[in-house]
């Protein structure tokens, strides 16, 4: 039987390594391929630069800024899209306060700051507190952010900063898609992806226990086992 072609989307200052126990146990029924999403700087742009390497008809998962890129795709071309899955992700718009804290984080990246922000002002919200003394999953969060760099980091900021409200495409999506957060994401708590499953006609929802915004790094053997049946079922 061939292989699914699976595009996967990690989210801000994440790399490959996000995705390492799906790209190793999702490959006997998919044919992976991470997205860069480090070289442009608007949320349309990004997703245009993932179908133009993508073949015709793919399944889709983003986590975060990734499930951004992701809804955006499902906007300009719903139709090469076979399966969904959105993980950790809000469909709103941004805020006033985390417009003003993200250019706090460009003009501390600009002023040799740049992995102070992981370390000081990210990793307290972006895993599960249990989590925050497991050295190598702190150093593989750290090593990723040290990966993508502060241009690439920059460039994420301004996509999020200016992107639009994705919620009037949520009631167009037909295709197959599952919804999945960690119960104890603080940077898109589990209200989110509970509206984005009541908001898309096809969606079901999976919480991921013991887990916080990371959820693909930290519960990895839950999210490939729901991401295999996501994408078999």
């Amino acid at each position: 039987m061939a292989k699914t072609p699976l595009f996967l989307v990690p989210g801000t200052l994440c790399d490959e390594r996000l995705w390492s126990h799906q790209i190793e146990n999702l490959s006997d029924v998919a044919e992976v391929k991470v997205c860069d999403v480090t070289k442009d700087d608007s949320i349309s742009r990004m997703a245009q630069s993932i179908l133009e390497e993508a073949p015709d008809k793919f399944a889709l998962a983003g986590l975060s800024l990734g499930g951004i890129i992701s809804l955006e795709i499902m906007r300009l071309a719903p139709e090469r899209v076979i399966k969904l899955a959105l993980l950790d992700t809000n469909p709103t718009p941004p805020e006033h306060d985390q417009i003003a804290t993200w250019e706090g984080f460009i003009n501390m990246a600009n002023n040799g700051q740049f992995l102070d922000i992981t370390i000081t002002h990210l990793l307290p919200i972006l895993i599960h507190p249990d989590r925050r003394k497991d050295e190598t999953l702190v150093s593989t969060i750290i090593d990723m952010a040290k990966k993508i760099g502060k241009e690439g980091y920059i460039n994420q900021l301004k996509a999020v900063m200016t992107r639009s409200d994705q919620r009037p495409i949520l009631s167009t999506i037909t295709c197959p898609t599952m919804v999945l957060v960690g119960k104890e994401d603080m940077v898109c708590p589990v209200h989110m992806s509970e509206f984005l499953t009541e908001s898309i006609p096809t969606a079901s929802l999976e919480i991921v226990d013991h887990s916080g915004h990371l959820s693909a790094l930290e519960q990895p053997e839950k999210v490939s086992a729901l991401l295999k049946k996501w994408l078999t079922s």
